[in-house]
């Protein structure tokens, strides 16, 4: 803001020692501002986007943030548009309009925590309480999860070829989200296949049904006309291969 002001005055300034006043050059400022403002209303949008994210801060440099099916870390932000680096350290440059216009989801606005759901489903005939204590137990043995909010499972659903659990577990900050799933992952595993508890797949019983009773019937009654005609051809050719006296 400060640097817009300035340059403001300077122009203004010079102006004036070139002997101009705003009385003569008003209506010659008026005509360019309302030609720039259809001719550039998109840069203009984004700058008073801008203004608004400076002075409202919904975003902040180093905040983490999902814009659209963007997700990075902030690392500028100006007049014009907010650059991004994604987790492929790749740098995106967003208009400031579409971060004032459209869904963004600050991960570290006012709190880093955020929080895992882990979905686990065993074989029917488990013991159900004995599962969410292997679960809670995996869970708590792996460093990123917090105790505060504590972890929790619960038996959700009876699925088509298993018992449906998930979990509810919170770490720190967006960054810890893939190895602390990676971790809890592997040690549910590992509780559950020490305690004898399989994790089942999709099984599906195909059944093979036999020809309907309408169409075998219609099926036998053709082979019949074709065993029919096939009988009057041979007799036929025999009566005229030996013609009667």
């Amino acid at each position: 803001m400060a640097r817009y002001v300035i340059v403001g005055g300077t122009v203004v300034t010079v102006f004036s020692l070139l002997g101009g006043s705003w009385s003569r050059i008003q209506w010659l400022v008026a005509a360019m501002g309302v030609g720039l403002g259809f001719g550039l209303q998109e840069i203009f949008a984004n700058f008073v986007s801008g203004l608004i994210i400076l002075f409202e801060r919904p975003i902040r440099i180093g905040d983490t943030v999902t814009v659209g099916d963007l997700t990075g870390v902030v690392t500028r932000v100006q007049a014009r548009a907010t650059t991004v680096v994604d987790f492929d350290r790749k740098e995106v440059v967003i208009p400031n309009k579409t971060v004032i216009t459209e869904r963004v989801i600050n991960w570290t606005l006012s709190d880093s925590v955020t929080r895992l759901v882990l979905k686990v489903r065993v074989a029917y005939g488990s013991d159900t309480a004995l599962v969410c204590e292997l679960i809670l137990k995996a869970a708590r043995s792996v460093p990123y999860i917090l105790t505060d909010p504590a972890p929790c499972v619960f038996f959700r659903a009876f699925g088509d070829s298993s018992l449906d659990f998930e979990a509810f577990l919170f770490v720190e900050g967006v960054d810890q989200r893939l190895p602390a799933t990676h971790q809890v992952l592997t040690a549910i595993d590992l509780e559950l296949r020490q305690a004898g508890i399989e994790i089942p797949f999709p099984q599906r019983d195909v059944r093979f049904r036999s020809a309907l009773p309408s169409l075998a019937a219609q099926g036998a009654v053709q082979r019949t006309d074709e065993d029919d005609e096939a009988s009057t051809n041979a007799t036929a050719s025999r009566t005229s291969r030996n013609p009667k006296p």
